[in-house]
């Protein structure tokens, strides 16, 4: 039960991809590297972790890269980086959640980049419950 409770809540932040929705973006982006993953979930034989030396905010992108970075307080800083990696000529394609309110949001998003609402909500991590949130993908079109 505790395992579960910190999926659905924020005692944890991050939310692993549902298989089907990875898939799928890949086939149209071809994705070399996965920027925020776990040695456990990781979509891409190349991809970043939290540990030193493998951190994706210590280490330059390759694209297209896949990005569903921990959905707390610090999505920014990863939302920030994905904007300076586009800016190198570098696409991201990112799964987040749709907070519109946010000033991330209307910072580095909002009339900046591609927006996919998708409909409905997600069922993260194999849970048989929905995200008590709605989702987005955000493509960040590398500027060549």
């Amino acid at each position: 039960m505790k395992k579960f409770k910190g999926l659905m809540t924020s005692i944890s932040g991050e939310w692993s991809t549902p298989q089907w929705l990875f898939d799928e973006l890949n086939e149209e982006f071809n994705f070399v590297i996965d920027v925020c993953a776990s040695h456990s979930n990781a979509k891409c034989k190349r991809y970043f972790t939290k540990e030193r030396g493998r951190n994706c905010f210590e280490s330059n992108w390759e694209g297209p890269a896949f990005m569903n970075p921990p959905y707390g307080r610090e999505i920014g800083n990863f939302i920030a980086k994905a904007r300076d990696e586009q800016d190198k000529g570098v696409t991201i394609v990112a799964l987040l959640p749709a907070r519109t309110d946010t000033k991330w949001f209307h910072n580095y998003i909002l009339d900046k980049q591609e927006i996919r609402f998708i409909e409905g909500r997600l069922k993260f991590g194999g849970s048989k419950n929905s995200a008590p949130f709605p989702s987005m993908i955000v493509v960040f079109r590398g500027k060549q």
